[in-house]
């Protein structure tokens, strides 16, 4: 049988400046967490309306599986600011569809039969699906995975919100702009990233912190061991979705029952294909997949 594993939260149009593509990090992550073998699926919400309709359609053609409720809510679409490939910039607008993922038995089921599931804060900035999530969180199994992918958009987040999902979390995964947040937020005042991650690790008791720092570099901490990997050169046609793909390949990597070692060089190795495809669901080449058994 696959691992079962979920991303939930927002579903939505990434618009470009003149096209649209599927997107959003819980269902980037499911997207490439089927790619790496396992059985991903997105939980979230799309409006009723035609947008909706063609946002399940899209998820359908890449494949894509959704648990994905229908509401009296417009389909979120977030527009991408491009200037800079490399730091790309989003508008998110409020009051959408993911605002308002409901609580179901089939929901509930999937939370009870789920080995893993991967969430944000984005979509805890609704008291509606912060609730769900709660829910989703507490019918999960003992020995089931979560991740807190941070994930930090716009003013969307505060402290209560994080502290909370640390307390519930088994793998933080954070970039080096989170890190800074947080080591703020938290009134750590040290002067390395690096030191910000080991001590996030230490007080909020991850197995697993997961450091990425763009085109530079990446580190993976646990309390026993650290691995550090330089990011490839590539020609880079758009970062959007890397940090959810590299997500992906980490944590089906540690499910698939891999070393550190070789999860952290898997991930890397994707989360740079991803940044040489146009969009962030990309179909994966057969050789890449093949490194997942």
């Amino acid at each position: 049988m696959k691992k079962i594993i979920i991303g939930f939260g927002e579903l939505l149009w990434d618009k470009h400046k003149t096209y649209e593509l599927i997107g959003g990090a819980p269902g980037n992550f499911a997207y490439h967490t089927t790619q790496c073998g396992l059985d991903g699926y997105v939980v979230s919400a799309v409006g009723k309306d035609a947008s909706g309709d063609r946002l399940l359609e899209e998820a359908k053609r890449h494949g894509l599986q959704c648990i994905v409720a229908q509401v009296e809510k417009p389909t979120s679409v977030v527009d991408i600011n491009e200037d800079d490939i490399n730091n790309p910039q989003y508008t998110i607008r409020t009051d959408v569809a993911w605002d308002y993922i409901p609580v179901t038995k089939e929901l509930e089921s999937w939370a009870q039969k789920a080995d893993a599931v991967c969430f944000g804060t984005l979509a805890q900035r609704s008291i509606r699906t912060r609730e769900t999530l709660q829910t989703f969180l507490s019918l999960m199994r003992s020995d089931a995975l979560k991740i807190f992918d941070v994930n930090l958009r716009q003013q969307f987040y505060n402290r209560e919100m994080i502290e909370e999902s640390l307390g519930k979390s088994d793998i933080l995964k954070l970039n080096e702009d989170e890190a800074g947040v947080l080591n703020e937020m938290f009134d750590y005042r040290l002067s390395d990233i690096v030191d910000v991650s080991r001590r996030l690790l230490s007080d909020f008791h991850q197995k697993i912190v997961i450091l990425t720092c763009g085109g530079n570099c990446s580190y993976v901490f646990t309390p026993t061991e650290e691995s550090y990997m330089k990011t490839p050169q590539c020609e880079v046609v758009n970062v959007v979705g890397a940090g959810d793909s590299f997500t992906a390949a980490f944590c089906s990597c540690i499910m698939l029952g891999k070393s550190i070692y070789d999860a952290h060089a898997l991930a890397v190795r994707v989360a740079a294909y991803v940044c040489t495809q146009d969009g962030a669901m990309p179909q994966w080449p057969e050789e890449l997949k093949a490194l997942f058994g």
